[in-house]
């Protein structure tokens, strides 16, 4: 497949990364030589200095035979621009764009990106995916990572395992047989930084990070086997009232079991604007890393703290402080994954790395075959890949035992008629079901060809 990706940042680079790792044919185009020289320095990519906008740099990057366009330049307006010039111009076959402001993501607004209008097939958005992420985290404060697969009827859970840990040094075959009808896989473990699909005779130690993919009516009983109690969230406290806190607090107003929210932001019009949008969230003005300020949030009572500013730095230390003064939750939005190893030794609780959620919607929407969800694990460690199996799939008609994946790849659930089973060896894969697949990297196209389509499909 031959991509082109308009913007060489963070997010950009990492989708190429992914991408070229798996023998695509990808271009690389920035208006910053230094970035379009870092990814082509890095990554098996070609790259192109100038304005993703413009119909001779895009000509030079090679659309007229291109299969797809990612434009995720910093600048709304140039994604927008760069998709119709690739669609108007050279008939790029799918266009994918990053869009953060939300004038752009209005529903009554849905029209403008009609093929005749902006013919723009995929928005991403990255704030809504992250407010998103955040919600799931405080839906489950017990696990530090959370995604929804299936419909919201399977979650996978990253779960650290504490020393009291009542399965500790248990294989993961006893595991099935002591909690038969549990409906829980453990599909991925991260042990001293290296990440792997775990065997059924591997245990589990303390100081494990694992990933479970569960049925969603078992989440509770799932925690609870690893030690942990996920407590029901009815304070809150949100730093950072930008577009991810507005969103996050607004959801948390809609909700039928009414969260008690508030809102600190240091800048005073976003304040404002915020108090504006809601009704029933109280709003205060001011820096979330004044003590002060957070007593009278009520940080103290609070079950939970969500640190979603624009700086790393002030969500981890904001994060800290409000652990100090006794709330028993801290979640940070963490940009750079450096600062990721950071985060237990502080005592913060989860992180949301706005990066990662980014990557993981684009990619949905790359992967080939009737995929549905896509989830990038770590930095571009592994992929929990949703899909739906095809009569010309590999899989089709297989027990479970005999398909042939390679050692990183587990099944996580399978949905079969709309219902969520726990898979087993013996269990036959059928064409129409919707499988949840756990792949490390370096195993993600041997699953994209397992899950192979017929021509018609693309």
């Amino acid at each position: 497949m031959k991509v082109i990706i308009c913007g060489a940042g963070q997010v950009g680079w990492q989708i190429a990364r992914h991408l070229s790792g798996e023998k695509n044919d990808v271009t690389v185009v920035d208006n910053n030589p230094d970035l379009v020289r870092r990814a082509t320095d890095t990554l098996d990519v070609q790259g192109i200095a100038g304005f993703a906008s413009y119909p001779d740099i895009l000509d030079r990057a090679g659309a007229r035979d291109a299969d797809m366009i990612i434009a995720a330049t910093f600048s709304d307006e140039v994604n927008m621009v760069t998709c119709q010039v690739a669609h108007s111009v050279f008939s790029v076959p799918r266009k994918i764009a990053r869009l953060r402001a939300r004038s752009y993501l209005e529903a009554i607004y849905s029209d403008l990106y009609r093929r005749d209008h902006m013919p723009i097939d995929v928005v991403i958005s990255p704030e809504l995916e992250v407010a998103e992420a955040a919600l799931r985290r405080l839906a489950a404060p017990a696990a530090f990572d959370v995604e929804q697969f299936l419909g919201g009827q399977a979650q996978l859970l990253g779960i650290q395992i504490d020393d009291d840990c009542p399965v500790v040094n248990t294989p993961l075959r006893q595991l099935t047989d002591l909690f038969s009808t549990l409906r829980a896989i453990v599909v991925g473990v991260r042990r001293d930084g290296r990440l792997f699909a775990p065997e059924p005779g591997d245990q589990i130690f303390a100081g494990d990070d694992c990933y479970v993919c569960v049925h969603t009516e078992d989440v509770s009983r799932t925690l609870e086997v690893f030690g942990k109690t996920n407590r029901m969230q009815e304070r809150v406290v949100v730093v950072g009232g930008g577009n991810v806190g507005l969103t996050v607090a607004k959801t948390l107003e809609e909700k039928a079991r009414r969260v008690r929210t508030k809102v600190i932001e240091k800048n005073r019009k976003v304040a404002e604007r915020a108090a504006d949008a809601l009704e029933r969230t109280i709003v205060l003005n001011g820096d979330g890393l004044d003590s002060a300020l957070l007593a009278e949030a009520g940080i103290g009572r609070a079950d939970a703290i969500l640190c979603v500013t624009d700086d790393d730095k002030t969500n981890m230390l904001t994060a800290v402080r409000a652990k100090s003064l006794g709330c028993p939750m801290a979640i940070a939005l963490i940009n750079d994954p450096t600062l990721i190893p950071l985060l237990g030794p502080l005592g913060i609780d989860a992180y949301i790395n706005p990066r990662a959620t980014t990557v993981s919607s684009i990619l949905r929407h790359v992967r080939h075959g009737r995929v549905r969800g896509v989830y990038s694990i770590g930095d571009a460690e592994a992929e929990v890949i949703e899909a739906e199996v095809l009569s010309t799939s590999p899989m089709a008609g297989k027990p479970i035992r005999d398909i042939d994946f390679p050692e990183g790849v587990l099944v996580g659930a399978v949905m079969r008629e709309g219902e969520v089973k726990r898979p087993s060896g013996n269990m036959v894969i059928e064409q129409g079901d919707t499988v949840v697949l756990f792949a490390l990297s370096d195993d993600v196209p041997e699953v994209e060809r397992l899950l192979q389509v017929s021509i018609d499909y693309f």
